[in-house]
């Protein structure tokens, strides 16, 4: 049974949690942060990532903190705080990729947009991270024993990339959408590690799904979803605990690039293993296309 308490000590190292606010990203951060690590708690409110800031010095961990705003939902401030970043930091140790919406439920907003005009879900789960990937990449590539950790979730093994409606200009079901992103995230991790190694790079790109937990990603769902959610999966597991598998696949020795690590009763519940990845996350050719694809869209390439 892999724990926090399995961390190696993080002291020296720099790391980057997306969407470290809150719920599974406030708890990775917290587990590095109490590791020894200088965490930059890279968030879209700037208010929060100050709550955020105040509420984890109080508890005094071995390492720094260090907040800064990014807004995956938009390219160019992708892009802004990547240049910010690579201008005042000599290394990357860890970049991972969390920060995600799920506008799942009755409550949910009616086929969000990002500021470039893209289903929200996609363009931030997805086209965000990998253009932030692509932007900071050199920095990692250069610092030793680098790691990039992509979320996903359960509830790609269910889903297709559908390339014709990326704006829902056809169609638009919240679930299906966010399953989709989620498919994307576990998609890249595997292409970006495959392209890695085809050029020699050390760094190592790995995806984590938390399961299913208690988070701000349920906030659309009335009280009644919810309950028959649980009915069909089981109770969801604190924050803490679906943030084990990203603490995994970020510091564990024994973590290995392409793989994907989830919990271990069912990808839903418990700790830290390694996940049979379905066919639908291995097609090679999608994964070419997708990659292809998210550099025309962000305008961001890299490992040629």
């Amino acid at each position: 049974m892999w724990t926090k308490a399995n961390i190696p000590d993080q002291s020296g190292k720099t790391i980057i949690v997306t969407g470290a606010n809150t719920g599974i990203g406030y708890e990775t951060a917290l587990a590095l942060y109490e590791a020894g690590a200088h965490v930059v708690l890279a968030c879209r409110s700037m208010d929060k990532a100050i709550d955020a800031q105040t509420k984890l010095e109080a508890l005094d961990g071995k390492g720094t903190l260090e907040i800064s705003q990014l807004n995956l939902s938009d390219l160019n401030d992708v892009k802004k705080f990547a240049n910010q970043f690579l201008k005042s930091h000599k290394q990357l140790d860890v970049l991972i990729n969390n920060a995600g919406v799920a506008n799942t439920g009755e409550n949910a907003p009616d086929r969000p947009k990002t500021a470039d005009g893209y289903e929200e879900q996609f363009g931030i789960n997805f086209l965000g991270h990998f253009a932030l990937t692509g932007c900071l990449y050199p920095l990692l590539k250069a610092t030793s024993g680098a790691r990039i950790v992509t979320v996903s979730s359960n509830g790609y093994q269910t889903a297709h990339i559908d390339f014709n409606n990326l704006r829902s200009e056809n169609s638009y079901d919240a679930m299906r959408e966010y399953r989709q992103s989620k498919l994307a995230n576990l998609m890249f991790a595997i292409e970006l590690d495959r392209r890695i190694k085809q050029s020699g790079d050390s760094v190592l790109s790995i995806a984590a799904q938390p399961g299913a937990n208690k988070t701000e990603l349920v906030r659309h769902m009335t009280d009644k979803e919810i309950a028959i959610g649980k009915e069909r999966i089981g109770e969801f597991m604190e924050p803490w605990q679906g943030a084990l598998s990203l603490l995994y696949s970020a510091v564990s020795p024994d973590a290995l690039g392409s793989n994907l690590y989830e919990p271990d009763q069912g990808g839903f519940r418990g700790y830290p293993t390694l996940s049979t990845i379905k066919e639908n996350a291995l097609d090679q050719v999608t994964a070419t296309k997708l990659w292809d694809l998210a550099e025309k869209l962000t305008g961001v390439v890299y490992l040629q």
